[in-house]
């Protein structure tokens, strides 16, 4: 059974047909690192499995959901791709590596099993990668949004950019990509990327349970059916953005302004990019 695994970045609790995913780090607020990344194919695709889980909710431990990718945990992977002068070895490795990572926000995206998200708190960067994944966003009023990326000098390549102009109108997805601003969930509920905003977390977390219930109640395999007609309307092309902003990523990454974006993040200061 799924929930028999023991993850390092993850708890998983069945009750009533039920998967809750509580997402636990272990970087603070429940940040990304190399585990997370390593272990969430595996989960997802274990839940995908079990007959006995016929919807799932995904939360974060604590006060926040997530504060999205673990920058310090993930330096090394940076660091071949940054070195002055990275020649075409270098690149390819960096490009393996960022298609490997998409693989976790994926296998929530192509899991057959219907996904909830509870959202409470900050969920940042790689946060929105994760909810853009699933079928239902539910917030509480105290959360707040932002695709960060773009003050790092990072294009975000792990499927907000993707997935989210499936979601949201395209200004609006452009207003949050390029600019990196934090949205509340009243703005959130407003653009259409949280279904329903609850006065608190407890609420919030009750009312994906409710859902989820719902859906566990309806024949699986026309659950199924359903979710993967609509789909099979995006898939091909998700994949494609995700297989184009690997490359991007792997050609232009490497800057100056990287280096100053993750200095100016680690030491909280303001960046100054000069576009180098």
């Amino acid at each position: 059974m799924a929930h028999e695994h023991t993850y390092e970045s993850l708890t998983i609790d069945v009750r009533d047909r039920v998967a809750l995913v509580t997402l636990i780090g272990p970087g603070k607020g429940n940040a990304m690192g190399p585990a997370f990344w390593r272990e969430m194919p595996d989960a997802f695709a274990a839940l995908d499995a079990d007959p006995e889980v016929r919807a799932i909710v995904v939360t974060g431990s604590g006060r926040n959901f997530s504060y999205g990718l673990d920058v310090a945990a993930m330096g090394g992977t940076l660091a071949g791709v940054l070195a002055e002068g990275a020649q075409a070895g270098p690149r390819m490795e960096f490009h393996r590596h960022i298609l490997d990572m998409q693989r976790a926000m994926n296998a929530v995206a192509d899991c057959r099993t219907p996904t909830i998200a509870a959202v409470s708190g900050w969920c940042i960067g790689g946060g929105v990668d994760l909810i853009a994944a699933v079928d239902i966003r539910y917030a509480s009023a105290d959360a707040k949004f932002s695709v960060r990326e773009v003050k790092l000098a990072i294009v975000a390549d792990m499927g907000s950019l993707a997935r989210l102009p499936r979601i949201l109108s395209d200004g609006v997805v452009r207003e949050l990509a390029l600019t990196g601003k934090d949205i509340d969930a009243v703005r959130a509920e407003k653009i259409g990327l949280v279904n329903d905003v609850y006065p608190d977390q407890q609420a919030c977390l009750d009312a994906a349970f409710a859902t989820a219930l719902e859906i566990a109640a309806n024949p699986p395999l026309t659950v199924c059916g359903v979710k993967d007609v609509l789909d099979q309307q995006r898939t091909a092309e998700v994949a494609a953005s995700l297989r184009y902003v690997a490359t991007w990523n792997a050609a232009f990454l490497a800057s100056k302004d990287l280096g100053e974006g993750i200095s100016a993040m680690l030491t909280k200061r303001p960046p100054n990019f000069t576009g180098e």
